[in-house]
């Protein structure tokens, strides 16, 4: 089954450390979007395709009315074969719902909320410029569980301005007593041409060894609440893993609708440009197909072994791949507390998931003959 990949770009204002596509809300603008969106995923229809996940990114899709989020659902239930159980998210900022609002986007077929709570200390959500305080970010979602929704994800920075060992354990402990079944975790990465990117915040931000040490401890505190690990950032009590995610590092197929989506279908990578005028004025949006073309091998060992399902030898084997070299490699890795290897399945640690670009690199170059 395919996961469908809704982009919402519009926001109330930008996040001065987003590099994400978003343009300032526009209620004329966001009905012009629902009825291109729904116009495009109609044109799936006569494919007959079935589908489990549907995920509305952004930007704020929060921002869109639950009747509005209703009309691109029904454009999919009418385009798709759509899985009784499907997992159907919403991403949202605490400061743009309400009971009201949450209650509509379940009765119009939401059952995973994802909130961008990012800390529960207001000094620090007040330099990352949001919009909500905590007490508004906990309302949220006591008023998410009432309205039915008990799929909830709550996001955590690392490494922000002002932000410090003490205070990351009281987001911790603030936002698990919540009682939410989901915990994506992301460093601040100062992204060129962000508002973020000037030496004032690269001198307020944590460097890379407190980072470091604060990601080491979130994992310690997250796992011995419950949550594991399934993947480099995100955190989950069991059964509560995000399926769409999910389909990303299992190379799985998904479909991309609105500006600055992408898609993995029928063996293509293609992305939708980001330009909302342009999603807007076209019958249908304009898709191109990713120039630099990823191989099959580098895939798997850079997707797979981000999640804790790792990497398999045989799986490895049966692609052509050197999976003695890979074996040997990996027991380098293992004695020095980046991996786990059961002779079969490989899998990063926690002090691995912080250097995982290189090891994923090494691995990739063993795997192809090249290490």
């Amino acid at each position: 089954m395919v996961g469908i990949y809704i982009h919402v770009p519009f926001c109330l204002r930008k996040c001065p450390y987003c590099a994400f596509y978003s343009v300032v809300y526009d209620r004329t603008k966001a009905g012009e979007y629902v009825a291109a969106a729904a116009r495009n995923i109609r044109r799936y229809a006569p494919l007959m395709l079935s589908a489990d996940t549907v995920y509305f990114g952004g930007g704020t899709p929060s921002l869109l009315s639950p009747d509005e989020v209703g009309a691109i659902l029904d454009a999919v239930r009418q385009s798709f074969k759509l899985a009784p159980d499907a997992e159907i998210t919403l991403e949202a900022n605490p400061s743009s719902v309400t009971r009201q609002s949450l209650e509509g986007y379940f009765n119009c077929g939401v059952n995973r909320i994802s909130f961008g709570v990012q800390s529960a200390c207001d000094n620090e959500l007040k330099m990352l410029g949001r919009l909500h305080d905590f007490g508004r970010a906990r309302d949220a979602v006591s008023a998410a569980m009432e309205a039915g929704i008990k799929n909830i994800s709550c996001d955590i920075m690392l490494g922000t301005p002002l932000q410090t060992m003490d205070s990351l354990l009281l987001s911790i402990d603030r936002i698990t007593a919540l009682q939410v079944p989901h915990i994506s975790c992301y460093m601040l990465k100062i992204e060129e041409g962000t508002a973020y990117d000037c030496d004032k915040i690269r001198k307020l931000a944590a460097d890379d060894d407190l980072s470091a040490d604060m990601y080491l401890r979130l994992c310690g505190e997250l796992r011995s609440r419950g949550y594991d690990r399934y993947e480099i950032s995100n955190f989950a009590k069991k059964g509560f893993e995000s399926r769409h995610n999910m389909k990303y590092w299992r190379l799985d197929e998904y479909i991309g609708i609105g500006p600055s989506a992408h898609s993995l279908f029928e063996g293509k990578r293609t992305y939708v440009p980001s330009d909302l005028n342009l999603f807007l004025q076209s019958e249908f949006q304009t898709e191109l197909k990713e120039e630099e073309s990823i191989d099959r091998l580098e895939e798997y060992v850079m997707l797979s072994l981000r999640t804790s399902d790792g990497i398999s030898l045989k799986e490895l084997k049966s692609m052509g791949a050197d999976d003695k070299a890979v074996s040997e490699k990996a027991r380098d890795f293992c004695k020095a507390g980046f991996l786990e290897f059961d002779g079969d399945k490989i899998t990063l640690t926690d002090r691995g998931a912080l250097v995982s670009n290189g090891i994923i690199c090494e691995l990739y170059l063993s795997a192809a003959g090249e290490g």
